[in-house]
């Protein structure tokens, strides 16, 4: 069965795809033509087809992503990934993937992310899961800051007509650095106002100087009658700690509710550090966040910090972008092409999953998806790798 792979430039076709994703994606609602105008980047959507029909698409937008260590690499966010149900299991969607790899890596872009529907697809193409996120729910009536916990800045409340705005400019100016963080560029902020709707959004510090903010929601249609008035955090952003503080604060502040419930929280959030009664938090849920894809190895792993110790060579095969095939000296301040013995052996996926410090070498070994030519090496090699936090996005996309 031929399939067609091309770049998506025609207004009629770029709709069309959007409504094949929403369609294969079954509990996704789908998008007015006109509304889906706006969330697609020029010359990034790929689109599949067969006998002249348009089966399949993938897109990404330009990003950014912050490795260990601070330095914000070029990204492809990758999204919209949709193959209809009367064409799965054709190798429809192999074709789009691998031809949009090849794609990324001609725009020079370091690495590639993704949000994974289902997980057992992504492995193949070199993506692993490289940060988790958490479900939490605080019970509000036992949750009760610590008094040692400092005051914050001022929170405020925003007008229905900044809810969108506003959050945009905070963080395309604030300092989001932590690692894993992505770019929010504008086709990802259009996607957000159309999907999310109407919710209440508080920022923290001066007008001018925002850090931070929040956007949530009242769940349920029986609010005010309800047995359990739950709010859901639907994005938290918070680039300083003051922030954190005010804008948690600000959650639990409203005698009207008894819960809420944060979406996506990094696993080692200090959350319930600040409560007297740590039990009024429960995490319910930890799930992968991002599936990570290094496009150019050895740029990334040159761009990335690493901690004190011994140096490790580290062989990585990658079957479909073939140059990145090699052995990497890592360690000494610096990463370097070798042609010498490895003592870790591995694949582009695996080392995917290790590279921003979520997942260690000692379990990627136990797993066999790393192996240990030298004895020590793994543990040594987590050593280099080491993080501060769990690497975390906050975005989803």
């Amino acid at each position: 069965m031929p399939i067609d792979i091309d770049i998506l430039t025609d207004t009629a076709d770029l709709r069309t795809a959007q409504q094949v994703f929403r369609t294969a994606m079954v509990g996704i609602p789908p998008l007015s033509a006109e509304a889906g105008d706006s969330l697609n980047e020029p010359g990034r959507t790929l689109g599949a087809r067969v006998k002249g029909a348009l089966v399949g698409t993938v897109n990404s937008y330009t990003s950014w992503l912050v490795a260990p260590g601070g330095d914000r690499l070029p990204h492809a966010a990758v999204t919209h990934v949709g193959v209809l149900s009367t064409h799965a299991r054709q190798g429809i969607a192999t074709a789009l993937l691998r031809r949009q790899l090849g794609e990324i890596a001609a725009r020079g872009e370091v690495v590639a992310s993704l949000r994974a529907t289902q997980g057992g697809i992504y492995e193949r193409f070199g993506y692993g899961v490289a940060g988790s996120s958490a479900r939490c729910e605080i019970d509000v009536h036992r949750a009760r800051l610590r008094d040692t916990v400092p005051a914050a800045g001022p929170v405020r409340l925003l007008a229905p007509g900044d809810a969108w705005e506003v959050p945009a400019k905070i963080y395309a100016t604030a300092e989001v650095a932590w690692t894993g963080a992505i770019d929010r560029p504008p086709y990802w902020w259009r996607l957000q106002e159309l999907m999310r709707g109407h919710g209440h959004v508080a920022v923290h510090g001066e007008p001018g100087a925002e850090d931070g903010f929040v956007r949530y929601r009242a769940e349920g249609a029986e609010w005010t009658r309800g047995p359990r008035r739950t709010v859901v955090v639907e994005d938290l952003i918070a680039t300083t700690p003051a922030a954190y503080i005010g804008l948690v604060r600000h959650l639990l502040g409203a005698d009207i509710v008894d819960a809420v419930v944060l979406n996506a929280a990094a696993p080692d959030a200090p959350l319930r550090h600040l409560l007297t009664d740590e039990r009024a938090l429960r995490v319910t849920d930890i799930r992968d966040e991002t599936w990570l894809r290094l496009i150019d190895v050895p740029a990334a792993l040159t761009r990335r910090a690493y901690r004190p110790g011994p140096p490790v060579v580290v062989a990585v095969t990658d079957p479909i972008l073939t140059t990145n095939t090699g052995s990497y000296r890592i360690g000494d301040g610096a990463v370097t092409a070798v042609d010498e013995s490895a003592d870790l052996s591995t694949d582009v996926a695996a080392l995917a999953a290790a590279y921003l410090g979520g997942t260690r070498w000692r379990d990627l070994a136990l797993a066999g998806r790393a192996t240990e030519h030298r004895p020590g090496a793994a543990a040594a090699a987590d050593a280099l790798f080491e993080v501060d936090a769990h690497p975390f996005s906050g975005t989803y996309f």
